[in-house]
């Protein structure tokens, strides 16, 4: 089921990239496609469930992030971020400490719907939860980005791991924000990953070729996600200013950032990564905050204040049909 005919994973993208055209686009050529749960109502999963039908294909869900002991520094960074709600004529939000992105209610529709593979981010599931997505008939994976991590998450029983590494795009799954720098490359949380358990385990992280993914296979890696190399996919949901950024040539580096989310995430260094290099840990609270200015600066066309996800691959990739994109990464 993880490798399908093919041994590489289209990574679960919040946000807009994952859509259903995409999996179903991915499934059509072999691979294994996730749609993204995140920052969704539960009605609005069902709905892309739904959409997806029968093919193979995998949910990821957000696991509930404690709210900080401590909300002091988000008050300090709602007052900072005032003069970008001024810029772009937007209206902060109260401060959201309590958040559990309707995590109870997708956990339900996975088993209802018996998703085929269901795949966890942010934190480790309960282990009831695990024990009835798989008795569904789902197969679970839980995402971790150290040994530690796979330790934990192997206690909840899964049926495989995903072992994230710092170069991967978007959300780093490390329940330790605080520490967290992103400067793991996906062999070494792989070789890391795998010297704790016999469980399965998927790579992820700065993935951008063949040959990426078969260094990969070889190293132990029952297959391979990627997600940037498919942003541009004509099937992606991806924001146009996103995919103009990417292919300006302006933007040269990726920076691992808690200014859009609280949580840290690798992207496009920008003017707000920059200006706010040093924000607080605070995920979801600070993915609340930022929105509004974030979907100001998306209309506007403008690329320093949105959260341009992408792994360090990101100059590889390009605009072509999932099945085109698929195929190049496929050794």
């Amino acid at each position: 089921m993880l490798a399908a005919d093919r041994p590489v994973i289209v990574a679960p993208m919040a946000g807009g990239p994952s859509t259903p055209a995409l999996v179903t686009a991915a499934a059509a050529a072999g691979a294994l496609g996730f749609l993204a749960a995140g920052y969704k109502t539960p009605g609005a999963v069902e709905d892309e469930v739904r959409q997806v039908g029968g093919v193979p294909y995998g949910l990821n869900i957000f696991v509930p992030v404690a709210a900080p002991a401590d909300p002091r520094p988000l008050h300090e960074y709602r007052r900072r971020l005032e003069p970008e709600a001024r810029r772009y004529g937007v209206e902060l939000p109260a401060l959201r400490l309590d958040d559990d992105d309707h995590y109870p209610a997708k956990v339900e529709l996975a088993v209802s719907y018996a998703i085929p593979v269901v795949s966890f981010t942010f934190g480790v599931p309960d282990p009831a939860v695990v024990r009835a997505l798989r008795a569904a008939g789902s197969m679970v994976l839980i995402t971790v980005t150290s040994a530690g991590e796979a330790r934990r998450a192997v206690a909840a029983g899964p049926d495989a791991l995903i072992a994230q590494a710092g170069t991967a795009g978007g959300h780093s799954a490390t329940t330790g924000p605080h520490a967290y720098r992103g400067t793991s490359v996906a062999s070494e949380v792989l070789a890391e990953v795998r010297a704790v358990t016999g469980l399965p385990v998927v790579a992820a992280g700065g993935t951008a070729s063949a040959e990426d993914v078969g260094r990969l296979l070889a190293a132990g890696a029952v297959a391979v996600q990627c997600g940037t190399a498919l942003l541009l996919a004509d099937e992606a949901g991806t924001r146009p200013v996103q995919r103009a950024a990417m292919r300006s040539g302006e933007f040269r580096e990726t920076v691992v950032t808690r200014a859009f989310t609280g949580q840290p995430a690798r992207a496009l260094r920008n003017r707000f990564t920059d200006t706010y290099a040093d924000a607080p840990v605070g995920y979801p609270a600070v993915h609340h905050l930022t929105a509004p200015i974030r979907a100001a600066a998306a209309a506007r066309g403008d690329a320093g204040a949105i959260n341009l996800w992408a792994g360090t691959g990101f100059a590889a990739a390009r605009p072509a049909p999932v099945a085109d994109l698929i195929a190049g990464l496929t050794p």
